[in-house]
């Protein structure tokens, strides 16, 4: 009994069942048994340099379409693409394209084997192992298959899980049924065909008698007979565009038959979702900036920390949104209703530093008391790029490191020298200087609460921080001067009543150990009014 062993090279199937269109998404599986004979055929024509069948391979196919084969089906999962398919027109000066589907089972690498239950003459065998040995693909011209042949002794352990339905035969759960092509029996066709013709040639008798029948009739009458294959082999070489043209709705000599399959047989279903772990929260995120070119002198310059770091806000608040309701307090510094936090300004500062001390901003420190949540690093993890006005265009970003201000302390020389000079030493400092310059965040009065001295102090305060016993203001020489020339306006945002900045230095009763980076006045959640330790004492 012949028996066919087919793999797929691809690991794919892909076919569309028949009177179904190809953006359906359907997949014929298992291949029907009209394909399967269609493709030996095909194979036939195609390798064996055939003009016309055969005998031998007449009587191979008249047995093989006289039984429906039963299959052992391999696991199969169903998976599609889709590709929007240029039609060869053009509107609005674009070429029109159409959406297509194209559906496949994923097979893996085990074998479908197709068993006949006919038995087959020693020529006949011979000519289906080359039929077989030369069969390129099944399906489309993508499934590639090899095929073989093999001997009955490799299938007697095989349980075929596909078969013909026969009624009585109890099938049970997990099965389903489905509906294949396959090739009518020779002597059904031929009873069939025999009968469609003669009730269509009853419109067109010949002429009894001796009568001859005229041109015109015997034209007719073999206008008739055309769309009507003289035999089962015959209609497997019909090509569809010929039972098209025939008005024929599927294949002269085909008919559909009800194959059981394991319900499983093509898996489809929702792609199972890895879920990632949630962060753990963290204060302080340290950002990495670099150019393409890994040239640090086209870094922006530490006058640019203010833009630099609404910059880096805005992208960081957009890809949490994605589109949406921003709902991330610990980036916005506002509640669910909008309204601003209270306390002691928790929620995230972005502090662009220079850390190798070169005039350049090289990094960015991200530091929320309050905790950064999962949204929040997902985002700031996932920030790729920045820009720079006037600069060389696009700023790569890389996270540096993650977790609490003390981690940044691990840093290599020279970083570690800056990272103490804004953190300040672990034991504490008396002494703290402006790195970037002080906005006061009202109008400045001579004396009182809104003097320079009564703002740093009320400043100090709203964040718990201990009172100055003195607050100074540094004269302008070579290390001042460039913070003279910060830019210190927000874009867009509540101007500062006094745009003027200041170099100031803090001296401390005590030491004073910071919890978080020490920055106060106007926008000070965005670099600005950042102290540091004095360098003399780091």
């Amino acid at each position: 009994m012949p028996t066919l062993k087919i793999s797929f090279p691809a690991g794919r199937y892909h076919a569309t069942p028949s009177g179904h269109h190809v953006n359906e998404g359907q997949i014929e599986w298992p291949p029907s048994p009209w394909r399967m004979l269609r493709a030996l055929v095909a194979s036939g024509y195609n390798t064996q340099q055939w003009m016309e069948m055969p005998k031998v391979a007449r009587s191979l196919f008249e047995k093989l379409s006289t039984c429906l084969p039963s299959y052992r089906l391999p696991c199969a999962s169903a998976s599609h693409s889709r590709h929007y398919m240029p039609v060869g027109s053009f509107e609005k000066g674009r070429e029109k394209t159409t959406l297509v589907y194209d559906a496949w089972a994923n097979v893996p690498n085990e074998d479908l084997i197709v068993h006949w239950k006919c038995d087959l003459v020693e020529e006949e065998s011979t000519l289906l192992r080359q039929l077989a040995n030369c069969l390129s693909y099944l399906g489309r011209s993508e499934s590639w298959v090899d095929a073989e042949l093999i001997d009955d002794s490799e299938i007697r352990s095989l349980q075929f899980n596909s078969f013909p339905h026969a009624s009585g035969r109890p099938v049970g759960q997990n099965w389903e049924q489905m509906i294949l092509m396959s090739a009518m029996k020779p002597d059904e066709y031929q009873s069939w065909r025999i009968a469609a013709t003669e009730k269509s040639l009853l419109d067109f008798p010949l002429p009894e008698g001796k009568r001859k029948a005229s041109a015109k009739l015997l034209k007719d009458r073999n206008r008739i007979l055309a769309p009507y294959p003289v035999d089962i082999l015959d209609c497997l070489q019909k090509d569809t565009a010929w039972w098209k043209h025939y008005r024929w709705s599927q294949p002269p000599g085909s008919e559909r038959v009800v194959y059981w399959r394991p319900s499983d047989s093509l898996e489809v279903g929702v792609p199972h979702r890895i879920l990632r772990p949630k962060a753990k929260s963290v204060t302080t995120i340290l950002l990495a900036i670099t150019t393409a070119t890994g040239n640090k002198s086209a870094l922006p310059t530490i006058q640019r920390t203010l833009p630099q770091a609404e910059l880096i806000h805005r992208a960081v608040v957009g890809r949490v949104a994605k589109g949406g309701r921003v709902a991330c307090p610990e980036l916005t510094g506002k509640d669910s209703e909008g309204n601003p936090l209270t306390g002691r300004h928790e929620h995230a500062h972005v502090l662009p530093v220079d850390l190798d001390g070169d005039g350049h901003l090289d990094h960015i420190i991200i530091h929320a008391a309050m905790g950064l949540s999962d949204a929040a690093q997902t985002a700031i993890r996932t920030l790729r790029r920045t820009w720079t006005k006037g600069g060389v265009g696009e700023l790569q970003i890389a996270m540096a490191g993650n977790g609490n201000l003390d981690a940044l302390r691990s840093l290599p020389v020279p970083f570690s020298f800056q990272v103490d000079r804004v953190l300040g030493t672990p034991q504490g400092n008396t002494t703290w200087t402006s790195i970037t310059p002080f906005v006061p965040p009202r109008f400045l009065k001579a004396r009182g609460r809104n003097s320079l001295a009564g703002q740093v102090t009320s400043e100090l305060e709203s964040r718990g921080l201990p009172v100055p016993v003195l607050v100074e203001q540094m004269d302008w020489n070579d290390k001042t001067l460039p913070l003279r020339h910060f830019v210190r306006v927000r874009r867009g945002r509540k101007q500062p009543p006094n745009d003027i900045g200041f170099a100031l230095r803090l001296e401390f009763a005590e030491p004073m150990r910071i919890a978080h980076p020490f920055s106060i006045g106007y926008a000070s959640h965005f670099g600005l009014g950042l102290f540091g330790a004095s360098p003399e004492n780091v």
